[in-house]
């Protein structure tokens, strides 16, 4: 897997806006996250790439309402897959491990059917719209056909929901 993130279709995506917070709210808090909602227009702590990207601060999530949910899942999973004591010390950036990296994609994916209106398909074709790449030309190519370490990196780690 190799996710780069390019132009982002941004029209195409769905937000937090769309779905609220307290579904995801909940999702998070279930992993011992807190999810915090940035008022609009003000920047997010913690992001990576800026502009409307979720960022992340140790057990904390930011986002605003036009987050991409994509986004939110994406880094929320990268505090997930981190064991707590690396969790802790995270500010913006969770990782330079490919396999942390695959498995946060993939954990993304699945995290999608955990909220209302969103599902594993629509997060796949935002993931698509919004540019990550992969090597068999798609989100889903990936997840289906290419992506069996990075599911069973989660598996070893128990971090699957079930």
């Amino acid at each position: 897997m190799t996710a780069a993130v390019a132009a982002p279709n941004e029209a195409a995506v769905l937000r937090l806006r769309d779905i609220g917070f307290d579904a995801p709210r909940t999702l998070l808090a279930g992993y011992g996250l807190t999810l915090h909602h940035v008022p609009d227009g003000t920047p997010i702590p913690g992001s990576f790439w800026g502009d409307d990207e979720a960022g992340i601060i140790g057990h904390d999530v930011h986002a605003r309402g036009d987050t991409p949910v994509h986004s939110l899942l994406h880094e929320a999973g990268h505090l997930i897959v981190l064991p707590a004591e690396r969790r802790a010390a995270v500010h913006t950036n969770a990782t330079d491990s490919v396999e942390e990296e695959d498995a946060t994609c993939y954990l993304q994916i699945v995290l999608a059917d955990a909220l209302p209106g969103v599902g594993r398909d629509r997060l796949m074709a935002d993931m698509d719209a919004w540019g990550y790449t992969f090597r068999l030309g798609s989100a889903k190519a990936w997840f289906e056909h290419d992506a069996d370490d990075a599911r069973d990196w989660l598996i070893e780690r128990d971090l699957l929901p079930r």
